[in-house]
């Protein structure tokens, strides 16, 4: 191996320790999106985490790249803070490359906004995918403007994923107050295919499909 091929190694290695992001041949960027997407307070050490204030920048420099030609985005997320997976999800939507995303583990909560926001998605078949309500933690005060603060980002929600998959917007609505599937809470657990019978997937399929169908559509 050459001096030039262990570096390469040992560059891609750091950048994945640190940002859980790396550069692929053939000119493509590979972004993970995993564990808690971690917003504007910094979530405990043992907890694993994409942090938006990272991702974020790398997106811009992917735009503004002349070598990268497509971006591929792999999640297994628990969902996290609104605000940050919603502005990683219009970042990525807004990006003129290719993109296309692997739903692995899981995909939820905000994860799915992110899942959808590329040009093409993909989903393996155990991979799920929960749709529920708007939640926060901590104390939160009972008045008709909580409540209707609540509601007005979970419009935000809906209408990106609906904008962006093939899924109707009441169909998501009915899949995030579905009463009966999961206990003690409103939403809905897909997996896999059910995904893609929804409407908010393109496609199942795993890590091979997903740079091939990258590499179709990278001019």
């Amino acid at each position: 191996m050459s001096e030039k091929d262990t570096e390469k190694i040992q560059e891609n290695s750091e950048k994945i320790k640190d940002f859980g992001q790396v550069r692929l041949e053939h000119h493509i960027h590979l972004l993970s999106v995993i564990g808690e997407i971690e917003g504007h307070e910094c979530l405990s050490a043992n907890t694993k985490t994409t942090k938006y204030e990272h991702v974020l920048p790398q997106l811009a420099a992917i735009e503004d790249s002349s070598d990268i030609q497509g971006l591929l985005v792999l999640l297994n997320t628990v969902g996290g803070d609104v605000e940050a997976g919603l502005a990683i999800a219009e970042m990525i939507a807004s990006i003129s490359k290719p993109t296309v995303s692997l739903v692995l583990g899981g995909s939820h909560s905000i994860g799915v906004p992110i899942a959808v926001s590329t040009d093409y998605s993909f989903i393996v078949e155990t991979g799920t995918m929960v749709i529920h309500p708007v939640r926060m933690n901590g104390t939160v005060i009972g008045a008709p403007q909580t409540y209707d603060y609540f509601r007005q980002m979970q419009d935000r929600i809906l209408g990106f994923i609906s904008s962006h998959c093939r899924a109707k917007r009441e169909r998501l609505e009915e899949l995030m107050l579905d009463t009966g599937m999961l206990t003690k809470d409103l939403g809905t657990i897909l997996v896999g295919s059910q995904a893609v019978e929804e409407g908010i997937i393109d496609q199942t399929g795993g890590i091979r499909e997903a740079i091939q169908k990258l590499h179709e559509m990278i001019p």
